[in-house]
C-alpha cells in the first residue's frame, strides 16, 4: 500500500494509527510486542520512529507492507489550502470561545446576589 506524506515526516504510531491498523496511540505499545515490525527491512520496536519519504514498514504477519511516498504538486497545494482553512477556523473558535462568558462552575463562584428559589408555603 502506498501513503502519501505531507510533512517532513510521521512517526510510526501515528502512521498505523492513521491507517487504521491501530484503534489508539495507547494500542501502539502492545501491538509492537505482538507483531513483527520492520523498517525498511529491519526490526522496529519504537513506536516514536521518524518514517520518511522513500521508507517502508513491513508487518509480515498481516501481510502489510506502506511505502512512503511523495505527493503530487497539486495534492500538495490542496493539503495546503485545507490546513490553512482549518487554522482559520480554529481561530476563530478560539475568538469566539474568549468573548462567551463562561458560567460559574460550583457553588463558590456563585454571585452573592442570586438567592435560592422560593417555594410556596413557606
Amino acid at each position: 500500500m502506498e501513503y502519501k506524506l505531507f510533512e517532513e515526516f510521521i512517526t510510526l504510531q501515528a502512521l498505523l494509527k492513521e491507517l487504521g491498523i491501530i484503534h489508539s496511540g495507547g494500542a501502539i505499545k502492545s501491538f509492537l510486542a505482538d507483531h513483527l515490525v520492520y523498517f525498511n527491512g529491519e526490526l522496529e520496536n519504537r513506536r516514536g520512529k521518524k518514517v520518511r519519504i522513500g521508507d517502508s514498514i513491513d508487518i509480515p504477519d498481516m501481510k502489510i507492507h506502506i511505502i512512503l511516498t511523495q505527493p503530487s504538486q497539486e495534492e500538495q497545494e490542496e493539503y495546503l489550502q485545507e490546513k490553512l482553512e482549518k487554522e482559520r477556523v480554529a481561530k476563530l473558535v478560539k475568538e469566539m470561545n474568549k468573548t462567551v462568558k463562561k458560567k460559574p462552575t460550583n457553588k463558590h463562584q456563585v454571585s452573592k446576589t442570586k438567592t435560592a428559589p422560593r417555594f410556596p408555603g413557606r
